[in-house]
């Protein structure tokens, strides 16, 4: 990945996240590092897993994480 593209995600997600603190109208915000993460993981592994067909070790390789831990938050966000 470039870092245009990467440039693009954390302007996404700079975004989103000013925008949701913006939204609270005077509510306390809530465990936004936790929020934060488990919207982007659950998506991430779940495009992973589409892009190698299901192959769990391919997909580990391309996320950059041990096949185990892959599995683990497999059942944590549960991906079939």
């Amino acid at each position: 990945m470039n870092a245009m593209k990467e440039n693009e995600i954390a302007s996404c997600i700079r975004k989103a996240i000013v925008d949701y603190l913006n939204d609270l109208d005077g509510e306390k915000p809530g465990h936004i590092y936790n929020m934060v993460i488990n919207s982007v993981e659950k998506p991430l592994i779940e495009i992973a897993l589409q892009h190698t067909h299901g192959n769990q070790t391919q997909a580990s390789e391309l996320l950059g994480i041990n096949r185990n831990t892959l599995r683990q938050k497999m059942k944590q966000y549960q991906i079939k």
